[in-house]
């Protein structure tokens, strides 16, 4: 009898959470997509070769590590598992032991839907993600910080292996004036504390505005998060707990510096039992912080003020390179500026976080923030190698590629190679 497969794991009974319906968007275009993903793709040719004719195949790269981070932990393991099934890998899948709970989840049912002789699902700890890390594998696909990213990299150094790195960093948020200040407030807001109460890789990590605009983008947020978890946030159900006791002693320390502590204007509330902190807004804190020289991944956004708004550029710049980067304005020429100036790995206007839902569209860091994409077709390219395959026939042999080389011969192969129809021309009338 054969086994359930991937289709019925991914899209049986799953339609009331947005990330579930995510992970079955993600299998539903492959399955769709595959046999156009999969055709070879033409590529032209040049006179240097002709008669020939040229694809590029993708193929398998062979037996790939999955270890998937805590914070999204089904859609963070599911949506790379996809790519790399569809691009016809075995794998091991390592999913985070900070999620307990959806680890032994995976371990259970994936075994039940999935072919085990090609995919295996392998829990643990810090012991067990470096005992995988010593083997040799084809490619691995790590989701989580920088610090373990390096560790990762320097284990697949050690076998050649080529990696992608999804990361992290500081992703801004640049708020320009003249703007719909509500609409704005609700997108950074759903960016932010709605996204696993900001523990998500591209959660906005802190905001830019000028000095006129702060106070009313204060108000404004403040209106809204009432608005949205009520005026007790730590009793509120949309709100997402702090993963541990580790990260909640990190938070605290980063609000409880003697520099920033006094910054807080909204929030600040916590409830240490429960790993509940409420949305906390701080306004004018120290750009040489603790709390601006490392990724928040949490509740807490620092707004920074610049006398004019062009200068939150050089404020970004002066970081590393972010994984998201956002600006709010309906100036046509700061966006394009913004566009010129900002290196991130990805960036959108007058929103946050969407362009995680577009598929057409690679998804990935960049320096700091990570190397290589996925999502859609670049989750099957990031799992593919792309074969270079050249066709020629019996027809057409130049004797000129063979010794003795004369004058004439040399002259012959270079105008060939620069592939130019005039230069052969002249070179065969001998003009050149």
């Amino acid at each position: 009898m054969r086994k359930p497969c991937l289709v019925q794991f991914c899209l049986a009974g799953y339609s009331g959470n947005e990330i579930l319906t995510m992970v079955k968007n993600s299998c539903a275009l492959a399955i769709k997509e595959l046999k156009r993903w999969m055709m070879p793709e033409k590529a032209k040719t040049t006179l240097t070769t002709f008669p020939s004719s040229a694809e590029i195949l993708s193929e398998p790269l062979g037996a790939v590590l999955i270890i998937s981070a805590w914070n999204y932990p089904f859609l963070l393991s599911m949506d790379p598992l996809i790519g790399a099934i569809a691009a016809g890998n075995a794998m091991v899948l390592k999913p985070s032991e900070l999620a307990p709970a959806s680890s032994a989840l995976l371990a259970k049912l994936l075994p039940e839907y999935l072919d085990c002789s090609l995919i295996k699902v392998v829990e643990g700890a810090v012991s067990e993600t470096s005992a995988l890390l010593e083997q040799k594998w084809d490619k691995i696909f790590y989701t989580g910080n920088g610090r373990v990213g390096r560790i990762v990299m320097a284990a697949a150094a050690k076998h050649l292996t080529p990696v992608v790195l999804e990361l992290g960093g500081k992703s801004p948020v640049v708020v320009d004036s003249g703007i719909d200040i509500q609409i704005a407030t609700r997108r950074i807001i759903v960016g932010k504390w709605g996204c696993n109460n900001g523990q998500a890789c591209i959660s906005p990590d802190y905001i830019i505005t000028t000095k006129d605009c702060a106070e009313k983008l204060v108000d404004s947020l403040k209106k809204e998060l009432e608005a949205f978890y009520g005026k007790n946030p730590l009793e509120s159900k949309d709100l997402s707990r702090i993963v541990n006791s580790n990260h909640f002693a990190r938070l605290t320390k980063l609000l409880d510096e003697d520099k920033v502590s006094g910054k807080i204007v909204y929030g600040g509330e916590r409830d240490e039992a429960n790993l509940r902190i409420a949305p906390t807004i701080l306004l004018g804190v120290p750009q040489n912080s603790l709390i601006m020289k490392e990724e928040i991944f949490g509740p807490l956004l620092p707004i920074l003020t610049v006398s004019k708004i062009e200068d939150s550029f050089d404020i970004i710049k002066s970081g590393t390179k972010p994984l998201a980067a956002y600006l709010f304005t309906n100036n046509k020429k700061l966006k394009e500026q913004f566009l010129m100036s900002v290196s991130a790995g990805g960036v959108v206007i007058n929103d946050t976080t969407l362009h995680l839902a577009v598929h057409s569209v690679p998804f990935g860091g960049v320096g700091e923030s990570g190397m290589g994409s996925y999502h859609g077709k670049f989750s099957f390219d990031a799992f593919s190698h792309k074969k270079a395959v050249v066709y020629r026939s019996f027809v057409g042999d130049a004797s000129l590629r063979y010794p003795p080389y004369t004058l004439g011969k040399l002259r012959l192969m270079k105008a060939l190679i620069t592939g130019n129809f005039w230069t052969i021309l002249r070179t065969l009338l001998g003009m050149s």
